[in-house]
């Protein structure tokens, strides 16, 4: 029997000890991994149901298309870019006369491109379909990165709190913060677990997909010069080198299709970004006391703002790791930098360190009270984006 045994293995190769080996514990891989991070699936699953039900509705009052809904604000510009590409110049003015495609980065447009000639989906569709997948790869990272410092239960009150959070609506519009979110916890779990050259490839995309994802580059420098200072480990050093490359390379392309590397900067500034650098959380706060809580976009604002001081004070207690704090600190600065954006409920989104910091620092009565009312913000606010009353 044990001669019989043997003569089937060599006549049957595609059965082969050699390739059960290989086969059988990658699909186990996969396996384990669909299953632990099914509560990260559910919660996004979830919450994208519950903004969807609401903008249906919405969109049924008004006698309106639900994707009417869902490809609105800077949905439009990335759509534009994949369809058309990028303009070649800067309208003249300010303000909207000056509003052009080039103040917005290329790695969504480019999947909403392939997506598009690889299913034959019109382009509003693929740009849905891209960022769909793009949320549920977030909400598995999150995850994934919690869970390898705080454990299970901390990694779910994170993921809830991100994909629950006041301006999750976002994650079902043709919005960049699935990408970015999905790219830089890969790149903090990456790093976390010393593989350089990953961390390095994901921050890469991640700087490709918009401005403040190239907060992403700090935490590549400071695990590197850890690793370098402790252990000598000169291989860490290919996660700094590799993040630039992303928002390097669409610089060089702006500059051969335009004429500037600055394009992007100068298209915001004209367009967008007007006033002077560094007084956006200031002039919502002074637009609040003005105008009352009739300004949602300036009420809001002053409560991510708030928000985030009261998670800096938690951060003391909780110690999270030092790449998560280089991260959201460098987003903060970002959010502090800008004229207009300052500290918004969307720029808090990218800073996604900053929910498992508060999962990880309260109690388990503070968390549901904290997660009850984030819902009914993001209920409040899906429905507000449906008009010009909120602006995601």
């Amino acid at each position: 029997m044990k001669v019989l045994v043997e003569l089937r293995v060599v006549q049957t190769p595609a059965t082969s000890p050699t390739t059960t080996l290989l086969l059988t514990p990658r699909r186990e891989v996969v396996r384990t991994l669909v299953v632990a991070s099914a509560p990260a699936l559910a919660i996004y699953a979830a919450s994208r149901l519950v903004v969807l039900a609401l903008m249906a509705l919405v969109a049924k009052v008004r006698h309106h298309a639900l994707g009417h809904y869902l490809t609105r604000w800077d949905s439009h510009w990335y759509i534009q870019i994949a369809r058309h590409g990028y303009a070649h110049a800067i309208p003249r003015g300010h303000g909207s006369v000056a509003q052009v495609n080039l103040g917005f980065f290329p790695l969504l447009p480019l999947l909403i491109r392939l997506t598009h000639w690889m299913t034959r989906l019109s382009f509003p569709a693929s740009g849905e379909a891209v960022t769909f997948v793009a949320g549920a790869f977030a909400a598995v990272g999150v995850w994934w990165m919690v869970r390898d410092h705080y454990g299970e239960k901390i990694a779910t009150r994170a993921t809830a709190l991100v994909f629950v959070s006041p301006a999750a609506v976002v994650f079902s519009f043709v919005y960049t913060e699935g990408l970015i979110i999905a790219l830089a916890s890969i790149t903090l779990l990456a790093l976390h677990r010393r593989r350089w050259i990953l961390a390095g490839v994901a921050a890469a995309l991640a700087t490709a997909c918009d401005p403040v994802a190239s907060a992403i580059i700090a935490p590549c420098a400071i695990a590197a010069y850890t690793a370098w200072r402790s252990e000598r480990d000169a291989r860490a050093w290919w996660a700094p080198a590799l993040a630039p490359v992303g928002i390097g390379l669409f610089f060089m392309y702006l500059w051969i299709h335009t004429g500037s590397p600055l394009s992007w900067y100068l298209a915001q500034r004209a367009g967008w970004q007007a006033g002077p650098m560094g007084t956006g959380v200031f002039y919502a706060i002074y637009r609040l006391f003005n105008s009352g809580v009739h300004d949602l976009n300036s009420l809001v604002k002053t409560f991510a703002f708030f928000a985030a001081v009261g998670i800096v004070v938690l951060w003391r207690r909780v110690r999270p790791p030092l790449t998560w704090t280089a991260y959201a600190g460098a987003v903060l600065v970002f959010g502090f930098l800008s004229p207009i954006v300052g500290i918004s409920p969307r720029l808090l989104l990218r800073g996604f360190p900053l929910f498992a910091i508060v999962a990880a620092g309260v109690s388990r009565q503070r968390f549901v009270v904290i997660l009850t009312l984030s819902a009914l913000a993001m209920c409040v606010l899906s429905v507000a984006s449906t008009s010009i009353a909120w602006t995601p």
